[in-house]
């Protein structure tokens, strides 16, 4: 690679990251006005056409506010966690696949699983180092909810990885042209979609920002600039996941504005979730995860793995 191609990724990811973060304002904007119709009232409609610019107005009041931090915080690790939240997150979408070839990605998958088993990290660092109970509670109850709902999680991709046998993401563009995946695994796709929701702290498994009992959670200490970074890496984990979603399931046509309506469609349906269902009881999701999505993530991979096997069979027999 010479120094002009390197140039030119750097600036092609940099341009990525503004495009995520202008879909980050916009998706907050979405939920406000989406919450507000669920609810009978009408959102954010206040400042310029129908409340357009609200989330500028919103950016522009977090990062002028004056930033605050305890005084018996572990200052650094408390400073640097949401910096580093945003980061992973923004780091993800650099495996999206793209046809123009921006980073070509053979373990993209891999990539994928590592920066969000990091995430969990960013989590628990910024509720141990603002060094306040509700604060800690928060980050050990995100550490404790991602080692049950990841390993399904990761048992899903492998029934996949076996099916295409690839880590590409771009191979499941390629061998969703004839068929969506989501016709042989619906069941697979609603526990994914349940796993996206507690992978992201959203409703009804948002119980490291359990606001009726742990006053926010994990960034309860958190003021303007730093809170304004966490909001930021989850909204665009979200994005994320439906960006997934829609790969994996349906049918991934990225050169189509079709792929883009599906994301808006799957990010809507989070903001949905939250507008229609209450919090999930902490002890059932361990429940829901252990004993009811990896007893059928297993089965599922086992199919898989049965199925590659038998069409392996087949062409060597013809």
């Amino acid at each position: 690679m010479n120094w002009l191609e390197f140039l030119l990724s750097i600036v092609s990811s940099l341009l990525l990251a503004i495009c995520v973060i202008l879909s980050v304002a916009f998706l907050t904007l979405l939920e406000r006005k989406v919450l507000g119709y669920i609810q009978i009232r009408k959102g954010p409609n206040k400042v310029g056409l129908m409340g357009i610019p609200q989330p500028f107005c919103d950016v522009i009041k977090l990062f002028t506010k004056e930033q605050t931090y305890p005084l018996v915080s572990n200052y650094i690790s408390y400073y640097f966690s949401p910096v580093f939240s945003l980061f992973l997150s923004l780091s993800l979408w650099m495996s999206m696949p793209y046809l123009v070839n921006l980073y070509s990605f053979n373990l993209g998958i891999l990539f994928f699983l590592c920066c969000t088993s990091l995430g969990a990290y960013t989590v628990m660092i910024a509720g141990w180092s603002s060094n306040s109970n509700y604060a800690l509670l928060g980050g050990l109850r995100a550490v404790a909810q991602t080692i049950s709902y990841e390993v399904s999680l990761i048992l899903i991709l492998l029934s996949f990885v076996f099916l295409i046998g690839s880590f590409n993401f771009m191979d499941f563009y390629y061998y969703q042209k004839f068929g969506w995946f989501i016709f042989i695994s619906f069941p697979l796709a609603l526990i994914w979609f349940v796993s996206s929701l507690a992978e992201t702290n959203r409703t009804p498994f948002d119980f490291a920002e359990g606001e009726s009992e742990l006053v926010s959670g994990f960034n309860v200490e958190y003021s303007s600039g730093g809170f304004a970074l966490i909001f930021l890496s989850e909204y665009s984990s979200i994005l994320f996941m439906s960006m997934l979603f829609s790969l994996f399931f349906l049918g991934g046509m990225i050169n189509s504005i079709i792929f883009f309506l599906e994301l808006v469609f799957i990010s809507f349906s989070f903001i949905w979730v939250r507008g229609t269902l209450p919090r999930f009881r902490y002890d059932k999701l361990m429940y829901l995860a252990w004993k009811s999505f990896l007893p059928f993530s297993l089965n599922c991979l086992m199919f898989f793995i049965g199925l590659k096997l038998l069409l392996l069979g087949v062409v060597l027999w013809i």
